[in-house]
């Protein structure tokens, strides 16, 4: 960003590259003596009064004219660089590389250019700066001079004068380095607030640089960088700032103009050749962008989202930008937040299974339980699984938590056992959990761990969906799991799309009908013929089938007509604690309505 030239009253701001002047230059008349000069046309007092240095050159780009900010930030007076180049007073790239001398020439042939250099200032010493050049022409179309504007871009307080220039810039290139960086932004926020102008953060990642590197060598690819940098400082305009923050990453600080169609014109820019030591490198970027005050945050916020957008735009393919959404970013910060909370849950044994049982309405046998996770939340008391597990959905939390049911469960079958409840549990398992290289391996491992209870007390129920996504692996780690001696069920049959190839395929012991189904059968003719179908079809195949979310003694007549024994649901029992359960048990005996199913025919 373009800093102010103050005069020396004005040195006290802290960003700014206040200048101060030597004894010759201190006796210039002071504001009282400007009161009492000529009035000066709009042009010339601009010309004069302006903040920033401005040098006047000819047809031929030697200097003409030269304001009082000019000889305050370099120290040289008209007489001093008349008749010269802009190189009197400033530093270009001077290598011979066919890259900077195509530069050089697209300088020379645009009416309107920028270009990062250093220049000279009064104390001797040379700091970077930004020359934008504009050319003007006559009624004819002939040059007839040139406007520069030369910006300092040291942006560095003058208490922090003795440091060496490597603390603020970088090496290689020039360019400000990420620690100027965090203060040109801030910087550039107030200029954006001042202007009430919007100011976009760009982040710039070279594609696949390391494997140029890795071909081309690490020289190659410095003076790659070097041009590359070069490219993109003659595209800016104004008070624009380009930094280097690491290897091959930029990023941009734009004020003027920026859209989706200065953004194409940039990557457009960017893909064009460039020539390095006999090479011709392709190059592209992944761009990333925010804009202030649409995103309100300060300083490395900025910063952080255009890095967020930056690899999104990787991930959409490379060369190419995405712009960063904040109401967006706010929602993923929220999920970021509940998952870090649900991790805390696990940590702090805030979790619960509940169990719920399962019967055969004809004989009135418990045959197993359903372990179904609770969520004891201290603040918001006993949430249920749609209140929490779409936050870890499809992330390596589910595999967690997945982890944690088998062994609670394991633990709970080793008491039950002790106090002689012998049923099988039932356990959910995620597609991403089975789907696992190591699943069986890491089942094999639990079982280990509890010896004193036999594997097919175990039973893993999946998703219908988990063996769709990749039916050859779902294979696989089936087999193996059940040669270690558990047993699968499929969940929510018949939600799927292709069932009835499933049922053939799948080595499951149990089907279980969806409850979505079962719950409207008795009103609903097309939930009847689903219900009807998937019984039909497990005969046949002559694999067991339950029923859940049986709610009435309806449901269980129907279900036993058509040839479902198995059942469970709320109206057999809800989901309890493991410590409710013996009474449970104790009870279920003497529920005569339901003992009383086994009697029909």
């Amino acid at each position: 960003m373009s800093q102010s030239f103050t005069t020396p009253k004005a040195q006290s701001l802290p960003h700014s590259h206040a200048l101060s002047l030597s004894p010759g230059e201190a006796d210039q008349p002071d504001d009282s003596d400007a009161t009492r000069l000529p009035a000066l046309g709009p042009a010339q007092a601009a010309f004069l009064h302006a903040n920033e240095a401005i040098i006047i050159t000819d047809a031929e780009n030697r200097v003409i004219d030269v304001n009082p900010a000019f000889s305050e930030l370099t120290g040289c007076m008209l007489d001093a660089v008349e008749g010269k180049t802009p190189e009197a007073f400033s530093i270009l790239p001077l290598d011979d590389s066919r890259t900077t001398r195509l530069m050089r020439e697209e300088l020379h042939l645009r009416d309107r250019s920028k270009s990062q250099v250093s220049y000279c200032s009064h104390d001797g010493q040379f700091y970077p700066g930004m020359m934008s050049i504009n050319r003007v022409r006559d009624a004819e179309g002939n040059v007839d001079h040139h406007v520069i504007v030369l910006a300092d871009l040291s942006a560095i307080p003058a208490h922090a004068r003795h440091l060496n220039r490597e603390v603020y810039f970088d090496a290689l290139t020039g360019l400000p380095n990420l620690q100027l960086l965090t203060q040109l932004i801030q910087e550039s926020i107030q200029h954006a607030e001042n202007k009430q102008q919007s100011l976009a953060v760009c982040s710039l990642d070279i594609d696949l640089f390391k494997a140029i590197n890795d071909r081309l060598g690490s020289s190659v690819g410095d003076a790659l960088l070097s041009s590359f940098a070069q490219r993109i400082s003659h595209l800016l305009f104004g008070d624009d700032v380009l930094a280097r923050v690491g290897g091959d990453e930029f990023v941009l600080l734009l004020h003027h103009g920026v859209d989706d169609v200065f953004l194409e014109k940039l990557l457009a820019s960017i893909r064009r050749p460039l020539f390095i030591e006999g090479h011709t490198v392709h190059l592209t970027v992944s761009l990333g962008v925010t804009f202030y005050p649409n995103d309100p945050a300060q300083g490395d916020g900025l910063l952080r989202h255009a890095h967020q957008a930056m690899y999104r735009a990787k991930q959409r393919g490379r060369d190419t930008f995405h712009v960063f959404d904040p109401n967006h970013d706010r929602l993923l910060q929220v999920r970021h937040e509940q998952r870090q909370r649900f991790v805390d849950a696990l940590a702090n044994d805030e979790l619960r299974l509940y169990y719920q049982p399962q019967v055969d309405m004809r004989s009135g046998q418990v045959v197993g339980v359903e372990a179904l996770i609770r969520w004891q939340h201290p603040e918001r008391g006993l949430l249920a699984p749609s209140q929490f597990l779409p936050i870890i959905e499809a992330t390596p939390l589910e595999v967690d938590l997945g982890e944690w049911v088998l062994k609670e469960a394991m633990r709970q079958l080793v008491k039950w056992k002790a106090a002689g409840i012998l049923l099988p549990v039932n356990v959910n398992i995620s597609p991403s959990h089975l789907l696992l290289d190591n699943f069986s391996q890491r089942l094999g491992e639990l079982l280990a761990c509890y010896p004193s209870v036999p594997p097919a007390m175990l039973k893993l129920e999946v998703l219908e969906s988990a063996a769709m996504h990749d039916i050859q692996a779902a294979l696989s780690t089936m087999a193996k799991c059940q040669a270690l001696g558990v047993n699968f069920a499929i969940d929510d049959f018949g939600t799927g799309f292709s069932s009835l190839t499933h049922l053939r395929q799948l080595p499951v012991n149990l089907i279980k009908i969806d409850q979505s189904f079962v719950r409207d059968m008795l009103s609903d003719a097309d939930d009847m013929a689903i219900v009807e179908s998937v019984i039909y079809m497990a005969n046949r195949f002559q694999r067991p089938m339950l029923a859940e979310g049986v709610e009435t003694l309806g449901h269980a007549k129907a279900l036993i007509a058509l040839g479902c024994e198995l059942a469970q649901g709320y109206g057999i029992a809800r989901p309890m604690p493991a410590n409710e359960l013996p009474q449970w048990l104790a009870a279920w005996p003497r529920r005569a309505d339901w003992n009383a199913l086994g009697k029909i025919h």
